[in-house]
């Protein structure tokens, strides 16, 4: 089975081009999502692990998606890229 591309700051799915960041040159990330990163920067560089939890809990929330995949969800992103440097240290 092919694994999905997850945006590696907030775990949203990227498997359509319209949801996909984009980089300085203009191209679409396969790495980040639009509400993450634009022009290959990320749109809030000083955002916490913690408020990207809390994020993506209440908009999870508001689209009434069940408890059990908010909870997978929120324990995935700690491992994302963005995250993980943070808990190497």
């Amino acid at each position: 089975m092919k694994s999905k591309l997850l945006c590696q700051s907030c775990s949203m799915p990227l498997e359509i081009d319209h949801v996909k960041g984009t980089e300085k040159n203009g191209s679409r990330s396969n790495e980040y999502c639009i509400y993450c990163y634009e022009n290959g920067l990320f749109k809030d560089p000083s955002l916490s692990l913690a408020k990207m939890l809390d994020i993506v809990e209440t908009q999870m929330e508001k689209m009434n998606i069940p408890s059990k995949i908010i909870e997978s969800s929120l324990n995935k992103i700690p491992k994302l890229n963005r995250w993980r440097v943070f808990s190497e240290k």
